[in-house]
């Protein structure tokens, strides 16, 4: 919110950047204190590990996209479509929404149910499957996941 009212403002100076830094630090405080504060849908905990999964992730949505395009561009569509199952050791709701969405963002997978223990994927080859059945993925939503 605090970056929003800043690029709408438009006042730059150290005054007011002090003041709009203070509030949101006294919201903030209020706010635990109060203990009104969902945790589980403004998980603070996952922002320090965050920003490493971002870019890993960006990787492997760009490595998708180029083996989506070969697939698309091969003259016989080598595709084998596929349902698997893979494990989910995410502890809390938002820790398997990442890991279900980040399945459906990258090209070629898409999440089809989350279970409790797993989730349901559509792979449209088996290597595809096969790299979610490694486990990379959840280890790394695991990570930034606070137990």
């Amino acid at each position: 919110m605090f970056v929003l009212w800043l690029l709408l403002s438009g006042h730059y100076t150290p005054l007011i950047l002090g003041f709009g830094v203070a509030s949101c630090v006294v919201i903030v405080m209020i706010g635990m204190r109060l203990d009104f504060i969902d945790h589980e849908a403004v998980p603070l905990h996952i922002s320090f590990g965050w920003f490493a999964y971002t870019a890993w992730l960006g990787k492997e949505i760009f490595k998708a996209n180029i083996d989506v395009a070969r697939i698309i561009l091969a003259p016989k569509l080598p595709i084998s479509p596929v349902m698997v199952r893979v494990p989910a050791t995410q502890s809390t709701d938002m820790g398997k929404v990442i890991y279900a969405n980040s399945i459906t963002l990258t090209p070629g997978t898409i999440s089809v149910e989350v279970e409790p223990h797993e989730i349901l994927v559509h792979a449209i080859t088996r290597d595809a499957a096969a790299g979610l059945a490694d486990g990379d993925m959840d280890r790394r939503v695991d990570a930034i996941e606070t137990r």
